[in-house]
């Protein structure tokens, strides 16, 4: 059913009245980009939506000796466009492929946290980069790992009165290939059906570290441990990478839907393994 009445939208004008108003049952609203979809279609019942965009307290990319701040209602544009992130390369290489770029002017990296998608492209890098969420609200702040915030689809562990305040994403090791690609029906604006993002470490052409983090095939974005611990030692080749293949749709839990089935994205996963093998001429 969708929405016919009016929305109202207040605009607090710090961080201390915008918790106030979550507090009374406002939903935070940053770039609109998903949660003015699900308002239009009657999905999302908010009495009344917080417009938080404007926060000081919530902008801005900072950085620091062990990585970046990033507030939750920076823009993928600005996140891009800000010099500390060029150390974050999988990071850019994600933020690059969301939507058009007035999606990505208008979209927020705590948006993605929140709406808790998997297939969110931005958070796909924040598993590889081990990176935590900052959370405020009236029992003071919280900090979780990316992976404990995310509880499932569209689930997180906000509580009532809470918001994200920021990302810290912290510098990977040096010497990180970075990887992202994702896969979709469509080349405009595409969901991904499944995508995959990589940071490798090399000695020569041997893996001696790696990390792996897939979205849009399972309920959250998926870690593979296993198969990021069978990529140690092994040569960056198709043959090595082909071995594998088997065991990473294995890891996958995918579901059907109207954009891919489970089959197909189980499929597209182990292709995506092997495109690794271009990190080679990085």
């Amino acid at each position: 059913m969708r929405r016919t009445g009016p929305v109202e939208i207040v605009r607090p004008r710090d961080l201390g009245e915008a918790l106030r108003e979550v507090a009374a049952g406002g939903r935070p609203l940053a770039g609109g980009t998903d949660l003015f979809v699900r308002v239009r279609k009657g999905t999302d019942a908010s009495p009344f939506l917080v417009d938080i965009g404007g926060i000081a307290d919530l902008q801005g990319v900072r950085e620091t000796e062990t990585g970046v701040e990033i507030g939750a209602a920076a823009t993928h544009a600005q996140i891009l466009a800000h010099p500390a992130t060029e150390r974050l390369p999988v990071l850019r290489l994600a933020l690059q492929t969301i939507g058009s770029p007035a999606l990505r002017a208008m979209g927020t990296l705590g948006g993605n946290l929140v709406n808790a998608s998997p297939a969110g492209d931005g958070l796909v890098p924040l598993y590889l980069l081990e990176a935590r969420v900052n959370v405020i609200g009236p029992g003071g702040e919280t900090s979780y790992p990316v992976a404990e915030f995310i509880l499932g689809p569209g689930k997180t562990a906000l509580r009532p009165g809470e918001l994200v305040r920021s990302i810290t994403v912290p510098w990977p090791p040096d010497g990180a290939r970075a990887y992202f690609r994702k896969v979709g029906r469509r080349r405009a604006l595409l969901i991904a059906v499944a995508s995959l993002g990589a940071l490798l470490w090399l000695d020569g052409e041997t893996i001696c570290e790696a990390r792996l983090a897939l979205g849009s095939v399972a309920p959250t974005v998926l870690r593979p441990r296993a198969v990021e611990q069978a990529l140690v030692g092994q040569p960056l080749a198709v043959e090595a990478l082909a071995g594998l293949r088997e065991a990473l749709s294995s890891a996958v839990q995918p579901i059907s839907d109207l954009r891919a089935s489970a089959g197909y994205r189980r499929q597209v996963a182990g292709n995506l393994l092997l495109d690794l093998v271009s990190l080679r001429s990085v």
